[in-house]
């Protein structure tokens, strides 16, 4: 299984940004698929995960970290294997590589990560 996270790039702050994470390869069933950070110096921490959505096409039970909670939202499209994360309000502290993961009947896998750079 592979994930290709694309959508980073550099934006004010107030701006928003739309990431997606695409999961291609032998993929039998996805339990959940999310989003992680690192910000330079900081460990990695997670950002927002959607869960299985029990027989609906684009939801999901979703968790935010607290300081992402109103600014961003996660959702799929169960038919593409592809989960975005939308990106509102963004401030300096946003600032970070974010990595899309996927829990794929079990497994974990990651994708490279995109940069996210806010300026202010």
């Amino acid at each position: 299984v592979q994930l290709q996270a694309s959508g980073g790039g550099l934006v004010q702050a107030g701006g928003s940004l739309r990431l997606s994470c695409a999961a291609s390869g032998n993929i039998v069933s996805v339990d959940a698929m999310g989003w992680y950070r690192q910000a330079p110096g900081k460990q990695r921490e997670m950002v927002a995960i959607i869960t299985s959505s029990g027989g609906t096409s684009y939801g999901g039970r979703t968790s935010y970290a607290d300081s992402m909670k109103g600014r961003f939202t996660i959702f799929r499209d169960n038919a593409k294997n592809t989960v975005y994360l939308q990106m509102n309000n963004l401030k300096p502290e946003d600032t970070g590589v974010y990595y899309c993961f996927g829990n794929f009947g079990g497994n974990v896998y990651w994708g490279q990560g995109t940069l996210v750079t806010v300026s202010s």
